[in-house]
């Protein structure tokens, strides 16, 4: 297990050994993409990644469970059809179970789990009233359904009740919607998140007698930012918020400490009187007379962000792509978001506040602009934390604008909209350039002569200026042109004779991985090191949604609202793109192919299922494999420190795929706020000289 993972998934390593124990030997550990709506009407009921997929981490132990069989189908429980479909297949197809009994025990099921949350609804509610009758205090004291367990929340539950409260949990708000009037800042993005944060607007809503504690485990991601959202709705409606971080303790004399100082003072606090509610302030919407505004979009890579500004302007907006990020971002990022978020977030935070502070732009002129992917992992929430930030920075009336493909995730913003049809093709051309190029600079400024290398990077930077203007003249049949003149220019830079170097592919969180700052200039060491870097390619990240959008609707995982022969005949239109480019760079000298996604896919098979889709999903191992069965044995996975979808998509399949590429030289390396150049540039040189 990864060093930093919360404690209940440390606990199923045991669980697991527990029922082994006791004879089992045939186990059932679904994976569960979906949960059941929690209050209605949330944009999404994802399960935690950790909660969806620790499964695979077990699965792999295979030496030390190889007599067990551990079954791990797929399951979504946000659509009952759906639902039906995946129990059909696993209890039908793997246990051989009549139509008939199977009908029957469906249904039966359904109607136990509707009155299993009837009851838990009709009994916190009976405790609830039998206790005001009683002018008892009440303690709403919420978690996930694992803080339900004895081990886990050391009896924190017990030791309230001990001390004279009346213990509730989340169940009593379960009818009650609380999420559609948006006053928040979080996306309603998980489903037992959403139940949380209804139930903390629950309480908020109800007088003195109820108070709210919530138990989180060390390392949870989505309570990173669900804290501060829950700690602002108390504090709008004058009450307070005690967070009890739980890990593997075997001394819980602090938390019983807390807890009976929440209880000492509430009865303290006798005298208190309704006030009247902060109301909640947000940033301003983006809308229709708001469109001049100049949006500020943080630094993301040198391939694509100089970019941005023309494929904005196309589409009649003003962009510019503010700064590559530096000390100073780190430092205000986090003093304006939450200490335990990932260090992109952190980093993105930062850029934005900086150059708001900096006092170079008209605060009634701009605009704060972030990408959104509406996945399972944190990043679709940086739009939430970037609002959060502005507004307790003192900014806002500058509103966010959300960049997104599909779903939408964001609030109101009638003033934004791209016009991905003319967007589309022009941009697909410039990133398969931004992937070609990045690959040539590597593979050539590690061969050529001393002399030239300056040269080389004035190249470089000529092609970049080149597609700027031709974006602005949408023609993308240039773009392929210009790569054809790249391609010959940076041949002929190349020495005559052929030059072998040591290489190394570059994996890793899509942020860390292309942003020089955050991962401490890791690629440009390298190459000083005269160590061939395989640069990670950006377009497959984005095509690989025509693999998902398979996978789902092969699983019953998602309703496709798309035809799949409309998918089917855009890939076919992407792959024409990417075969051309291609073959265009088939005449470069030291030419490694942009990969086809559905080969990749192919090749993850067997270390973890391809409806593994939070972050960088199956992909990142994908990856690896391609890159080892290419002949790049070594490989650097660069990640945020924390990563709850890195716990299973690289640290996690780390030793299987060791298993199965013995020869692979795998480095994986943390970043935050912390680590220090030193310690990155380290770990490298050992890495190294296994390779030289």
């Amino acid at each position: 297990m990864s060093e930093n993972i919360c404690f209940p998934a440390k606990l199923t390593h045991s669980h697991i050994d527990n029922l082994i124990s006791k004879g089992i030997k045939h186990i059932f550990f679904p994976y569960i993409v979906y949960e059941k709506n929690a209050v209605g009407k949330e944009n999404n009921t994802y399960n935690c990644p950790i909660v969806s997929s620790y499964n695979v981490i077990i699965k792999h132990l295979k030496e030390k469970y190889k007599d067990i069989t551990i079954d791990n189908p797929v399951f979504t429980f946000k659509d009952k059809k759906l639902l039906k479909k995946n129990c059909t297949d696993y209890f039908i197809k793997s246990f051989n179970v009549s139509s008939s009994k199977f009908e029957k025990a469906f249904e039966s099921a359904i109607k136990a789990r509707d009155m299993f949350e009837e009851d838990m609804y009709n009994k916190n509610w009976e405790f609830y009233n039998k206790a005001k009758a009683n002018n008892q205090l009440i303690i709403l004291l919420a978690g996930r359904p694992y803080h339900t367990d004895d081990l886990i929340q050391h009896s924190l539950a017990n030791i309230a009740s001990h001390l004279g409260a009346t213990v509730i949990n989340e169940d009593i708000a379960r009818k009650e919607n609380y999420l559609d009037g948006l006053n928040s800042f979080i996306v309603s993005q998980w489903s037992y998140i959403n139940r949380i944060e209804n139930a903390a607007f629950f309480v908020a809503r109800h007088d003195n007698s109820l108070h709210y504690a919530q138990m989180t485990s060390f390392g949870c991601g989505p309570d990173a930012f669900l804290l501060d959202d829950v700690q602002d709705i108390l504090k709008r409606h004058h009450k307070s918020a005690t967070f009890l971080k739980i890990d593997d303790i075997q001394n819980a004399g602090s938390l019983k400490l807390r807890i009976r100082s929440l209880i000492e003072s509430i009865k303290l606090n006798t005298n208190y009187t309704q006030k009247q509610n902060i109301p909640f302030i947000d940033t301003k919407d983006f809308s229709i007379k708001e469109k001049h505004r100049k949006i500020l979009a943080p630094f993301f890579t040198d391939y694509i962000s100089p970019f941005l500004p023309e494929l904005f302007k196309i589409n009649g907006y003003d962009l510019e792509v503010l700064p590559k990020s530096d000390e100073l971002s780190a430092e205000e990022g986090l003093k304006y978001s939450n200490n335990e978020v990932c260090y992109p977030a952190t980093l993105v935070v930062g850029d934005i506040i900086k150059a708001l502070k900096s006092g170079k732009y008209d605060l009634e002129k701009v605009a704060a602009g972030i990408t959104q992917t509406g996945g399972q992992c944190r990043a679709t929430n940086y739009y939430a934390i970037i609002r959060k930030a502005l507004v307790d920075a003192g900014f806002k009336d500058v509103p966010v604008v959300s960049v997104s493909f599909g779903e939408n995730t964001a609030k109101k913003q009638d003033g934004f909209h791209l016009n991905w049809k003319k967007t589309l093709p022009i941009a697909l051309a410039t990133i398969l350039f931004g992937d070609s190029l990045s690959r040539l600079y590597c593979s050539t400024i590690v061969r050529c002569k001393e002399e030239d290398k300056k040269q080389v990077k004035e190249l470089h930077d000529s092609y970049i200026n080149q597609v700027k203007s031709l974006i602005l003249k949408e023609d993308s049949k240039s773009i392929n042109s210009l790569l054809e003149d790249a391609v010959t220019k940076f041949n002929s830079f190349l020495p005559s004779e052929e030059i072998q170097r040591a290489k190394v592919g570059i994996v890793g969180e899509i942020f860390l991985k292309y942003h020089s700052f955050a991962n401490h200039n890791v690629s440009d060491w390298l190459l000083e090191q005269n160590i061939e870097v395989i640069p990670p390619s950006l377009i497959v990240f984005f095509v690989q949604t025509f693999v998902n959008r398979k996978v789902n609707k092969q699983y019953n995982i998602e309703k496709q609202s798309v035809p799949q022969f409309v998918m089917d005949f855009f890939y076919k239109l992407v792959k024409k793109r990417i075969d051309n480019c291609n073959k265009v760079m088939s005449k470069f000298r030291y030419y490694h192919p942009l990969d086809n996604v559905f080969e990749l896919a192919d090749r993850v098979k067997g270390i973890l299922p391809l409806y593994t889709q939070f972050g960088e999903g199956w992909l990142l191992p994908a990856e690896i494999v391609n890159f080892v069965q290419s002949g790049v044995n070594t490989v650097v996975s660069l990640q945020p420190f924390g990563c709850i979808a890195n716990h299973i998509i690289s640290k996690g399949i780390e030793n299987k795929i060791k298993e199965l590429y013995p020869n692979l030289n795998y480095l994986a390396l943390d970043f935050d706020n912390s680590v220090t150049p030193v310690n990155i540039k380290n770990r490298l040189l050992l890495m190294l000289e296994s390779i030289k």
